[in-house]
């Protein structure tokens, strides 16, 4: 019994699929890689109050989605910005009264 072209090119489609499917599923559990942030510590010392300031590292890395402006503008002197100031308003005299 010989399989017609259409089964052969879905079978194939299948299977192709099925690779994409896990090669992505593998990448991702890659990226996954590392702890929280914040770690459970840290939620811990911050609901009972204490200031945390220094957080762990998680091993991530650097987050390449930050735009370099960004960076910029957070150190002061650095970064400068426009500033527009609104036109000033034409004095004109009150009206004068009617007279009769």
């Amino acid at each position: 019994m010989a399989d017609d072209p259409a089964t052969e090119a879905a079978k194939k489609q299948l299977a192709a699929d099925r690779e994409a499917s896990e090669k992505s599923r593998e990448q991702f559990l890659e990226r996954m890689k590392g702890k929280p942030t914040p770690t459970q510590e840290e939620n811990d010392l911050a609901v009972l109050g204490a200031p945390v300031f220094e957080k762990e590292d998680d091993g991530s890395g650097p987050d390449p989605n930050i735009n370099p402006r960004q960076v910029e503008a957070g150190r002061p002197g650095q970064y400068q910005t426009r500033q527009a100031t609104a036109a000033a308003r034409p004095v004109t005299p009150p009206p004068r009264p009617r007279s009769e």
